[in-house]
């Protein structure tokens, strides 16, 4: 399988399922599932060559997880990272004591102030480990590392949720509970 051309499905899989499914006129349920053949056919009437081999090689092999199909392969969907309302259904869950976000240095002087905010997003996302938080703020720049005192989070009422792909999911993360 040429990587290129996964890398290029994968993200383009990203902007459809998690942000603007009316870039190819698709229609997502409640919970973000998208009919395959559905997502397959409007993908190729746009341009975007795609087929159920193809589809499954990224579902497989994407380095984050990022997509899930049901159980019977006629649905799939983002794990997170939505902008776009859905209800992944996820059970709360007891985070670990300490979790990362990996960010760039333009973003400190507000994390400072506000703490972590989700943005455009539906939740806060934090990783298991550092080397995972790097590789997620090497995406935009030199990356920092915040660590975050989850567990006391959690023993103050903050809710999390652990997505399929294990990334840990809040609402926010207030700057108290943030070591920089």
């Amino acid at each position: 399988m040429n990587e290129k051309i996964a890398k290029s499905v994968s993200k383009f899989l990203s902007l459809v399922l998690r942000h603007s499914p009316e870039t190819i006129g698709l229609k997502l349920d409640e919970n973000g599932w998208a009919d395959v053949d559905e997502l397959i056919v409007k993908c190729n009437k746009k341009g975007n060559q795609l087929d159920v081999d193809l589809l499954n090689y990224v579902v497989e092999n994407n380095d984050k997880k990022r997509f899930a199909f049901n159980e019977d392969k006629t649905k799939i969907r983002a794990s997170q990272g939505h902008s776009i309302s859905v209800e992944l259904n996820l059970a709360e869950a007891e985070p670990l004591e300490y979790l990362y976000h990996g960010t760039v240095g333009k973003f400190m002087e507000n994390i400072r102030k506000e703490g972590l905010k989700k943005m455009s997003r539906q939740h806060v996302h934090l990783s298991k480990d550092k080397e995972t938080a790097t590789k997620v703020g090497s995406r935009r720049g030199v990356p920092q590392i915040l660590t975050i005192r989850s567990g006391a989070m959690h023993k103050d009422g903050f809710i999390f949720y652990l997505s399929e792909n294990n990334v840990w999911l809040t609402d926010e993360v207030p700057a108290k509970y943030i070591e920089f």
